[in-house]
């Protein structure tokens, strides 16, 4: 399950490298499971602060809004509601909210013929042969408050064409994922395409980001996130900031957006193939042909872990590092490494503790979440559907196949974007519109009231 425990990084001011010289990852999706590619779809998939900005007239409102702005929303028409296709499982206490920016619902879920009807089929063959679309990246190295590391990826001469208050998107990729991912770029390319400006957040030593401290990341740590977060928002004052997170990294995200509701400026999230609740993960994980993902990801970790062995060689505790350099599955890395890290007494603990399915009911921003009945890695039966049925900011969508990360369906099947994709870009320009519809309609308030 690799990765985070409850550290708390205190807020310092950062230090930033940028890199400016464009460069390119390979144009198509890497062999499976492989290593920096070891991003691939299978291997992110492993269960892979501020204070609230407090709205200037540079910031705009966030979607928690004041009671004047809902008064004002409510004058707006209703739009007609969406009947979502039997096929699908639509439910949650946002459906009457969200329901409007998802306006394909109601047409049926149909898997690709022969490779979306066996879900570990559908899961290699998407992170074997999906393409991946070529982009260029600057890379912005974001030194954290503990010295470690993480490298954000902007896509090139998005400051020259986009205004300075266009919608920022950070995309969370899986466990070891990176910018390099077909995924993440199909997701990239989509929000480019509807005036979007997106960064690609690489954790520590993912997409060959650099490691500059004996610890990785986990999946319930939340110190790189808030600090990463924080920066987006600082450098760009006038814009909505809104998340996608795959995998491992739904997760994280969950995690942050329900540990952190009180003080979370995005504006709002989707969350995919999300593992939920990690001790159910792990006992699936280590069932049948998920033997072959468990030991291909743990390969992706040993990869990354050699690397930088050395920082670890003279850190106190229990620390097992011959063990971490020759985990032969996810769960004995965990236990002598990510565990150890971040300050959790057993495997197990880490995993309970990590789950986001503890966490999503204190969300309390949009937050859309898009599960696959059939993902081998982010089982169905831990899905949090109660905690997601009373929250009245969640939506959560269940396609009958997909696989993991896979969902080779729809138009633009089996090479193209997965069939989340224009769910995920609708939701959030749908929620981008209305923000922009309660500004307007808030801004129209406040000189109402000076004028009384």
């Amino acid at each position: 399950m690799a990765c985070a425990g409850p550290i708390i990084i205190t807020a310092v001011p950062h230090r930033h490298i940028q890199t400016r010289i464009p460069f390119h990852f390979p144009p198509m999706a890497r062999a499976f499971l492989g290593s920096t590619p070891s991003s691939s779809l299978l291997t992110t998939s492993r269960l892979s602060s501020f204070t609230p900005s407090l709205i200037t007239n540079q910031r705009r409102r966030s979607l928690r809004l004041t009671t004047a702005a809902v008064v004002a929303m409510s004058e707006f028409p209703s739009e007609k509601p969406i009947q979502p296709h039997p096929s699908l499982e639509v439910i949650g206490g946002g459906c009457d909210r969200f329901l409007p920016a998802l306006k394909d619902l109601n047409l049926p879920y149909k898997p690709f013929p022969v490779i979306g009807w066996n879900r570990h089929l559908e899961t290699i063959f998407a992170s074997f042969y999906r393409s991946c679309p070529d982009v260029r990246f600057r890379r912005e190295c974001l030194r954290a408050a503990d010295n470690g590391t993480v490298a954000l990826d902007w896509v090139v001469g998005d400051d020259l064409r986009l205004p300075i208050d266009a919608p920022v998107l950070i995309l969370l990729p899986g466990l070891t994922g990176g910018s390099q991912d077909s995924y993440v770029r199909h997701m990239l390319v989509r929000a480019r395409d509807r005036g979007w400006r997106a960064v690609v957040f690489n954790s520590r030593g993912c997409g060959n980001s650099p490691v500059t401290t004996p610890q990785f990341y986990s999946a319930s740590f939340l110190g790189d996130m808030r600090e990463v977060v924080e920066h987006v928002t600082k450098r760009y004052p006038k814009a909505n900031v809104y998340a996608v997170g795959w995998s491992l990294g739904g997760n994280i995200l969950v995690n942050y957006l329900g540990q952190d509701s009180s003080s979370c400026p995005l504006s709002g999230a989707v969350s995919l193939c999300n593992p939920f609740d990690l001790v159910v993960a792990d006992e699936d994980f280590r069932k049948g042909f998920n033997n072959v993902y468990d030991k291909a990801l743990a390969r992706a970790l040993r990869r990354i872990f050699s690397k930088h062995a050395d920082l670890f060689n003279d850190m106190p505790g229990e620390f097992n590092i011959p063990l971490a350099a020759n985990a032969r599955t996810v769960r004995e890395y965990d236990d002598a490494l990510t565990r150890v890290s971040f300050g959790f007494n057993s495997v197990d603990e880490y995993y309970s503790k990590s789950s986001s399915s503890k966490f999503i009911k204190d969300v309390k921003i949009p937050l859309l979440c898009i599960q696959a009945a059939n993902d081998p890695i982010a089982p169905d039966r831990g899905v949090p559907r109660e905690e997601i049925k009373a929250n009245p900011n969640c939506l959560l969508i269940v396609t009958p196949k997909g696989g993991h990360l896979g969902w080779v369906a729809g138009p633009s099947a089996p090479l193209g974007n997965p069939w989340t994709d224009p769910f995920v870009i609708d939701f959030l320009v749908y929620l981008e519109s209305q923000e922009s519809k309660a500004s307007a309609s808030s801004t129209d308030l406040t000189a109402a009231e000076t004028l009384v």
